[in-house]
């Protein structure tokens, strides 16, 4: 019983450590949400053959909202598949949050931004090729459908994340995500504590294959829940040292927010959104087999 006691107050302790930059985190995010947003989507939208570059970049912004606008667009028939997939990659969904309230690890933000900013423009990059040849040859997939109906807007459809409060300015927003987050953090962090006290590092190590090439591939599968617990948990997994650089990367490629949620609700074609899920793991767990083999 003192075992357990013990966790759970270190686990709150360290909660309410990282609660004052957590918060901070979420309101600069706010903001760049409120006030940036419809520029970075008019951006997206005439990016033409710049797209997964200008996709890439805006998806590691921190906010919520851009993988759901690029799912919307998509659905629209408005961005291409490569800028789709560029900015699933590039988003971190919660992860930006966590890293940025860690003060004792800055330079992670740095190398896992870039990383993944450089594969979404690579793999967005290469599907748009892939699609320019299959054209060339006159095997162009099926055109994606118009949207009909009402035009959508972001506050449509982030409902989920109560990105639509706007009325209520961005410090109950911000309010609301710190509590969500932290609640997911202070669940997992006891529960990892818990577990490493129980069985030992070692065993959580080799739980998660830690040192394995197979690794990433479960990350990958992870950072698919659409939850924003999945990348919570990736991220502290990844700065308590329980897995690898690659295999956070990706995890975190896979875990695009709500954008997948969004494109199966927008996107009528479900057999395509089942394939463009697929496409996002398979890029997401290469990358990091990739990754892992050369950084091992």
């Amino acid at each position: 019983m003192s075992i357990f006691a013990d966790v759970l107050l270190d686990a709150l302790i360290d909660c309410v450590k990282e609660l004052p930059f957590l918060f901070a985190a979420f309101l600069f995010m706010e903001a760049v949400e409120h006030h940036a947003s419809e520029k970075m989507n008019y951006a997206l939208s005439h990016a033409g053959p710049f797209g997964p570059l200008v996709g890439a970049v805006l998806g590691c912004v921190p906010q919520c909202g851009f993988s759901i606008m690029a799912s919307d667009f998509y659905s629209g028939g408005v961005i291409t598949l490569g800028t789709l997939i560029a900015v699933f990659l590039s988003t971190s969904d919660e992860a930006l949050a966590i890293l940025l309230s860690d003060m004792g690890n800055p330079e992670a933000i740095g190398q896992l931004l870039v990383t993944k900013v450089i594969i979404a423009v690579f793999w967005g990059y290469l599907i748009m090729c892939v699609q320019h040849v299959l054209r060339k040859r006159g095997m162009h997939p099926g055109a994606i459908q118009k949207i009909t109906g009402k035009k959508k807007e972001i506050h449509d459809l982030c409902e989920e994340c109560g990105c639509e409060e706007e009325e209520h300015g961005i410090l109950r927003s911000a309010v609301r995500h710190t509590i969500e987050v932290l609640v997911f953090l202070f669940i997992f962090t006891f529960a990892l504590n818990l577990l490493i006290e129980a069985v030992g590092m070692e065993r959580v190590s080799e739980i998660m294959l830690q040192d394995s090439l197979i690794q990433p591939v479960l990350a990958a599968l992870i950072g698919l829940i659409p939850n924003c617990a999945a990348s919570v948990m990736l991220t502290q997994m990844y700065l308590d040292g329980v897995i690898s650089f690659a295999s956070a990367i990706a995890g975190l490629s896979t875990g695009a927010g709500l954008g997948l949620a969004v494109l199966f609700r927008m996107n009528k074609n479900r057999n395509e959104n089942i394939a463009i899920t697929v496409f996002l793991f398979a890029i997401a767990a290469v990358t990091g087999l990739f990754l892992q083999a050369i950084l091992l």
